[in-house]
């Protein structure tokens, strides 16, 4: 009424809807049609000036397309005004008084015309390219004049004579104007000044696309075609949109989760502190300490937790709440599509409705799929890309805090857990944040989807949903015990995990020892417990598949059996049938979603509380070490405590400016927990640290980079060459340099593999002194090294005359032969210093440290114009494949420098995880199947074909049922019908509860081969396999590839299977209804097929790209968790922080278009989808008169669910390929080379070979690489039984190479070996290696029993287990222990100090008590007294055995019967000691240098 009375005319709906020729009033058009557009940009318009204040992307220049745009905008205003002019000259002319619509439409045009010419201006100054408020406006401004073009039109053909020419020209120049502003405003704008994508090398296109290209992802084409032509390379990636980059993204959450905490700790401090204050001010006695300790621990019980779920939503919630907006709109819009259904199946039933609006009805159908579409892929990408964030904000943030956390928090959790931080549970977020708005979106459905159904079918839908309200807690139950189930399994997985770690890295010593089939068991003793659980987890599966598929029916079933049985009148039609069949359908998504939603939630929440506990730990305290200007180090009353084991108390030490300190002790006394406390790495209890000017720090196990030796030196510095070169030599760094295969530009491989002890030991602290500080902290870094290399070292870097002679020095040594060269001597026993002073002080006092001395001191003086030309050192080869053999002597340098550049590819050693490109072979999915095996492979598939075969056929009878003649109000033969049609459905579920179980099945049965067939493998692999590939490789492998083959691809197959299935049924049920599709179809297929390859060639290698480049962040963080320490020390924290950062957003990098390929790909696919809906309906409307309302009923309601069918077979089949690759990654190994056979059958060893121990070697020659020279050749000697053989020589003399041939690590390349007359070339490995015993260089414990550790095989008694203790010196310590033998030692055996560890594999040996025992400078890391132990040991115990040992403290050797001096690969001389002194050649030379002779 209020619009007629604007208008003065009657609105009249006969002539618009009830005709065959449709018209809209002039009135609507006047009013609603022209408003329409102004209201819109007038709402939109506050918001958007606020969204571009905020948003500012620079500023953009005046260009000829901006300039069209306003003068477009400026004329629209005009005719407007014009409109209201004449208006008013009509009124005051002819006296006609026109409605005031005349009047106020124009008005409001004018004024919104005029807004849209502001805002062109203010976006172009706020630098928007292309605007997508303004597009939208332009289009539907021009919808509604383009109706009102359509009635003018036929106005003027039908009635000339009301046309009104003024107001027919305006509104024509009007309409040409918005054509031409609506196809300005699809054109995008140049970039702007200053933006980043000019700096860029490789900017990503999406800020530079129209809005167009941006709402139909069209900016990725380039890349698809790309990846299409040949594969894709990391060059082709686009870098990063600065919002989704690290330094953008984890500061806004780093800043936030500080904020929380800062919150939590002010409430604390009020419950928390005032306490303890009282208790210390009473008194300083010790009482009181232990009463404040308890205070700490029980206080913050009461306090509540700092909330990372409020961090994280303040983050990143505003940008994410755009996707609920788009979810909303969507959620509406999906209801659309019964309810066109229902009026296109009344059109059928009435056919006296005029035929245009069964084509009104499917261009509807068609537009509203589209919009859709388009909103729902909007949803998608916004979701996504938040999740993305996300990940890289958890990542950065676990990173950061992984620098500061301080060590007691660090050992609570494994190396390994705080990777998983990073990889499982920064995924688990990301993948939860896909799917967290179900949470409301999924009720909001189902109340929709349920009032439709009511109006549909009346009350007897409350049947239906109480069969869903029924299925509801089944599925939440099997939720639940799907979560227990993956809670065990997950706990399972990380044993194993961690075991595999374990063992990769120890895989020198498995070897060694012959223990790979222990620890093979031990594996797939934890593997066996894994199956287990995911066989019950299978069981459950099956049985929700099951409720998942019968569900829906189920719920028909029990609506329309209630319907038709409640009431003869009710008659059930193919309107009400079909209907509420298309809506069962859209019910059947969220009801499902909601358990898989909780249980996702209820995952997060877990990996919630797990960052946040580790978010949250201790740091390390800030203000432990004061900085101070008189004396550079000092120390007062100080307490400490360390693991439970150790506390140093009452420390007080003042260290003045440049003086050398050196730091004695027994092992276990303390020492290295001194220079953690001088790093600030304790927690520091009372007391002051204070330490002045810049800190270096050599820890005592050196830590290295996988990076060059260059940059392991450098560290990050600014590069000196002449300093650099001056740091090389006087670390004796220079002759190793030489023998590397790249020298410098050598990469070194993960800690360091590929270099011996002391190399490493030497890189460490050339790193220190490159660094050049002012506080050098050295905590034994002369262990590891030749004697006469450690003279070297420490007159030319730490001694008085050393590089460092102005810097303040605080060594820890066991070397004795240096302390008369240091200022001040501290003596440590048991965390206590109990004596200081000078060497001679100490002398004089005839306390401990003299009586130290006095056992020690075998006459050590040293004779200081020994050739330091002879620079011998440990480097034990293990540069398996680095050639040993030196670069050939010529004297011409250059020639040696010009071969060195040539070679850096030399220096590669590890190989990185190599992407393979192309399609996946089918001989992996043969592969697979084999696995699986044919027989359950076939079962499956024809339960599968009968599923779908009773679906369709049922769906058809109800088709056949709505068709039935109604005769009297009712259909006779409804019982039937009933009848067959439950059936029918009851078969169908026991199909498919048949097949989803021999699925699952038969992927447990080839996950357990796979994995079993990929562990023999790996074990079987020779040495140099595991040094050229990176153990973060083969870990990803049994980690990552085996959960891929375990849990995702056998559900993946079932889906893609179904999908593929659906795809085909609801084709065939369209051609039937409606033939005339059989047309489109094939187009449409074409067009399908060649969108999806298109994809799958992209995306498949985007995903290879995307995996390729995680390993790295991981290894990173691997690496910057074992080396904490010395990057604090080093104060580097930023950029290691820089470089983890770096590499985040080089694996988001390959990430992002990944995704945004699945929005292109699946807007490509519903569009191909909504083309067949739409055609189904156009047919159906053509042929309405041939055609029965149950027939187009079932059709459409197949072709309404065809669109989600086609973009699921689509993921499914690429996600088919992208994850067998992990079968294709598993198999990899079964080709690598292996080693010789562990056994042969039968036997043809007597048992107690070696009986005596004769070892005769002839011509023996050996090289690590087939394609090297040979490492050591020419070797011809004879060992008696139970003779003790010394065997020395300089830097890659082949030492070490002598022992891998022994062992045969590296296999003869020419001569024999022989033990007792026995070649052992003819032997398996594993009799040959069980028999004869090494101690080797790196003392290597795994995890677990100290009683495994010595007999993992339990093949000798506990009486024998305990001799052995006694023998090697550690019966006290493990008496001492709570478990004895049990006692856990944690990874890597770190809750034992490194002399204890070698003490242990002393004991190892004892155990065996072989007739052969090589020692591999076993030597390194222990004092005197601790060596004097092993060595008298091993010569009380091995009096009969033949003892071999690899010496470089020549005093160890000097009365064993021969020493073997190799030199370059050759052995130069065998005699006893006496007689090579006496012969004055290399021997004697050596122990001059060592103060011997």
């Amino acid at each position: 009424a209020y619009i007629s009375s604007v208008c003065g005319i009657d609105l009249d709906w006969n002539r618009t809807w009830h005709t065959a020729n449709p018209d809209l009033t002039q009135c609507f058009q006047n009013t609603v049609l022209v408003w329409l557009p102004c209201f819109y940009l007038w709402l939109c318009a506050p918001i958007y000036l606020l969204y571009l204040r905020r948003h500012d992307n620079g500023y953009i220049c005046m260009s000829h397309l901006n300039k069209a745009k306003t003068a477009v905008g400026f004329l629209l205003w005009i005719i407007c005004w014009a409109d209201v002019f004449y208006s008013f000259w009509e009124r005051s002319h002819d006296n006609v008084i026109s409605a005031p619509v005349h009047l106020v439409s124009p008005t409001l045009l004018g004024l919104t015309m005029l807004l849209s010419t502001l805002l062109i201006q203010y976006e172009r100054m706020k630098g928007v390219q292309s605007s997508g408020v303004m597009l939208i406006f332009w289009l539907l401004a021009l919808l509604c004049a383009t109706v009102t073009f359509r009635s003018k039109v036929l106005q003027a053909l039908e009635q000339p004579s009301t046309v009104c020419v003024w107001r027919y020209t305006t509104f024509f120049i009007y309409y040409t104007l918005l054509l031409v502003a609506f196809f300005l405003s699809c054109l995008l704008d140049q970039p702007p000044l200053f933006s980043n994508s000019v700096k860029d090398s490789n900017p990503c296109p999406e800020p530079g696309a129209s809005f167009l290209s941006r709402i139909t992802f069209w900016w990725i084409t380039r890349m698809m075609v790309t990846g299409y032509k040949r594969p894709l390379v990391e060059n082709d990636l686009w870098s990063l949109n600065s919002e989704d980059r690290s330094h953008r993204v984890v500061p806004r959450l780093v800043n936030w989760w500080n904020k929380e905490c800062q919150k939590v700790k002010r409430t604390d401090q009020k419950t928390m502190y005032s306490p303890k204050q009282a208790s210390q001010n009473e008194g300083k006695d010790g009482s009181n300490v232990e009463e404040s300790e308890i205070l700490i621990i029980k206080a913050p019980k009461k306090t509540k937790e700092p909330s990372l779920l409020w961090a994280l939503c303040l983050t990143f919630g505003p940008y994410f709440l755009i996707s609920c907006l788009y979810k909303i709109i969507q959620d509406i819009l999906m209801f659309v599509g019964p309810e066109i259904l229902r009026l296109l199946i009344h059109f059928v039933n009435n056919s006296n409705t005029p035929s245009w609006q069964g084509f009104f009805y499917t261009a509807l159908l068609f537009i509203c799929t589209c919009v859709q579409s388009l909103i729902l892929q909007q949803y998608f990408h916004v979701c996504f890309v938040s999740g993305m964030r996300l990940r890289t904000a958890v990542i950065g943030a676990v990173y950061r805090k992984a620098l500061v956390i301080s060590n007691a928090a660090r050992r609570t959790s494994t190396v390994g857990e705080i990777v998983n931080l990073m990889s499982v549970d920064a995924q688990r977020f990301m993948d939860l944040i896909t799917y967290i708005n179900m949470v409301w979106s999924a009720p909001l459905q189902v109340v929709l989807a349920l009032y439709f159904l009511w109006q549909n079918l009346g009350p007897s839908v409350l049947a239906g949903v109480a069969v869903m309200i029924l299925m509801v807690p089944v599925n939440a139950v099997i939720a639940m015990k799907t979560k227990t189930y993956q809670v065990a399994q997950m706990k399972s997985k990380d044993n194993r995990i961690k075991l595999m770690n374990e063992m990769l890295n120890g895989i020198k010593v498995l070897k060694l020892y012959a223990w790979e089939l222990a620890f093979k068991d031990k594996v797939s003793e934890i593997r066996e417990k894994e199956l287990q659980v995911l066989k019950k987890a299978a069981y459950l599966g099956a049985i929700s598949t099951f409720t998942w598929v019968c569900a829906p029916f189920l719920v028909a079933l029990s609506t329309f059996s209630v319907y038709v049985m409640v009431d003869d009148r009710n008659v059930l039609d193919a309107q009400k049938a079909f209907v509420s069949l298309a809506l069962f359908n859209i019910l059947r998504f969220p009801l499902n979603m909601l358990p898989m939603v909780i249980s996702s939630i209820v995952q997060a929440s877990v990996s919630l509380k797990r960052l946040r506990v580790f978010l949250s730990h201790e740091e390390l305290q800030e203000d432990s070490v004061e900085p101070t200007f008189n004396f550079t180090v000092c120390l007062k009353n100080w307490f400490h405590q360390v693991f439970v084991l150790f506390v140093l108390c009452r420390l007080n030490v003042l260290i003045p400016e440049g003086a050398l300190v050196a730091v004695v002790g027994h092992v276990g006394s303390g020492k290295s927990s001194l220079l953690s406390a001088l790093l600030g790495e304790m927690d520091k209890l009372e007391g002051s640290v204070a330490v002045k000017g810049s800190v270096a720090y050599v820890p005592q196990q050196a830590w290295i980079q996988n990076s060059t030796l260059k940059d392991n030196i450098v560290f990050g510095q600014e590069r000196k060459e002449a300093w650099y070169q001056r740091v090389v030599e006087a670390c004796a760094l220079q002759p190793d340099l030489e023998i590397l295969p790249a020298g410098d530009n050598t990469e070194i491989g993960e800690k360091g593999v590929n270099l011996s002890g002391g190399q490493k030991q030497r890189v460490s602290l050339a790193r220190a002194v490159y660094c050049d500080r002012l506080v050098y902290l050295l905590d034994d870094p002369l262990s590891a090294v030749d004697a006469h290399v450690g003279k070297h070292i420490f007159d030319q870097v730490i001694g008085p005359q050393g590089l460092l002679k102005d810097k303040t020095r605080v060594l820890v040594t066991h070397g004795l032969s240096y302390l008369p060269q240091t200022d001040l001597i501290l003596v440590m026993v048991e965390g206590e210093i109990t004596e200081v002073g000078s060497y001679k002080q100490l002398l004089e006092t005839e306390g401990a440290f003299a009586e130290f001395l006095r056992t020690y001191a075998a006459v050590e003086p040293t004779d200081n114009n020994g050739e330091e030309s002879s620079l011998t050192d440990d480097m034990m080869i293990c540069l398996l494949f680095f050639s040993a053999s030196k670069p050939s002597q010529t004297t011409n340098k250059e020639e040696k420098l010009s071969k060195k550049t040539t070679n850096t590819e030399a220096g590669k050693l590890t190989e990185a995880d190599k992407a393979s490109t192309g399609r996946v072979k089918l001989s992996v999915f043969r592969a697979y199947l084999k696995a699986i095996g044919v027989p359950l492979s076939c079962i499956s598939l024809l339960l599968f074909f009968t599923h779908h075969l009773l679906s369709l056929f049922s769906n058809y009878w109800l088709s056949l049922w709505t068709d039935d003649p109604v005769i009297n109000g009712t259909q006779p033969n409804r019982r039937m019908r009933l009848g067959v049609y439950g059936a029918l459905g009851l078969s169908q579920g026991v199909a498919v509860f048949g097949y989803s179980l021999a699925m699952s099945i038969g992927g447990i049965l080839a996950s357990r081969y796979l994995h079993q067939s990929m562990l023999y493998d790996v074990l079987r692999s020779p040495m140099s396999f595991f040094e050229r590939t990176p153990s973060g490789n083969l870990v990803n492998r049994f980690g990552k590839e085996i959960d891929t083959i375990d849990s995702v691809i056998p559900s993946i197959l079932k889906m893609f299977t179904g999908s593929l299935f659906n795809v085909l049924g609801a084709c065939l049920v369209i051609l039937i209804a409606t033939p005339w599709v059989a047309i489109i179809i094939p187009f449409l297929g074409l067009l399908y097929f060649f969108v999806q390859r298109f994809y799958v060639a992209s995306s498949r290698q985007l995903k290879r790209l995307e995996s390729v480049s995680r390993s790295p962040i991981y290894t990173h963080f691997n690496e910057t968790l074992l080396g904490a320490s010395v990057i604090r020390a080093f104060g580097e924290q930023e950029r290691f922080i820089h470089e983890s950062d770096r590499r985040v957003d080089h694996n988001q990098k390959a990430y992002y278009p990944s995704i945004v390929a699945n929005r292109w790909l699946a807007i490509r696919l519903e569009f191909v989808g909504n083309c067949i809906v739409s055609f189904a309906a156009l047919f159906a409307v053509i042929a309405r008169d041939s055609l029965s309302p149950g027939i187009m009923g079932l059709s459409i309601s197949y072709a309404l669910q065809l669109t989600a069918s086609l973009t699921w077979l689509v993921r499914m089949s690429s996600d088919v390929e992208t994850n067998i690759v992990a079968v294709e990654r598993v198999k990899e190994y079964s080709d690598t080379e292996k080693e010789a056979e562990w056994r042969h059958e039968p036997s043809g060893l007597n048992t107690g070979w070696p009986t005596v121990g004769c070892i005769d070697i002839q011509d023996f020659g050996l090289r690590y690489r087939h394609d090297m020279d040979l490492a050591i050749h020419n070797i011809t000697i004879h060992i008696n039984g139970g003779e003790k053989v010394g065997i020395v020589g300089r830097t890659g003399a082949g030492k070490s190479s002598l022992t891998l041939g022994l062992f045969r690590i590296i296999e003869a390349a020419e001569g024999h070996i022989f033990i007792d007359g026995v070649d052992i070339a003819k032997m398996g490995l594993h009799e040959l290696r069980s028999r004869i015993t090494i101690i080797p260089q790196d003392p290597v414990l795994f995890s677990g029993s100290l009683r495994m550790n010595l007999d993992p095989f339990d093949s000798y008694s506990d009486d024998e287990v305990w001799t052995a203790l006694e023998f090697s010196h550690l019966k006290d310590f493990v008496s001492g222990l709570p478990d004895k033998l049990n006692h856990e030692c944690s990874e890597g055996g770190e809750n034992l100090s490194v002399g204890q560890r070698q003490l242990l594999c002393l004991a190892r040996a004892l155990l065996r008590k072989s007739k052969v025992l090589v020692l591999d400078e076993a030597t390194a890391a222990v004092d005197m007294e601790t060596d004097n132990l092993i060595q008298s040991t091993i010569r009380s115990q091995f009096e009969d055995s033949t003892v071999l040992t690899i010496a470089h403290r020549l005093n160890t050797i000097m009365d064993y019967t021969r020493v073997l001096v190799l030199d370059k690969g050759e052995m130069a001389e065998f005699d006893s000691p006496s007689n090579l002194i006496a012969q004055r050649g290399a021997f004697y030379n050596m122990a001059k240098d060592s103060g011997l002779v």
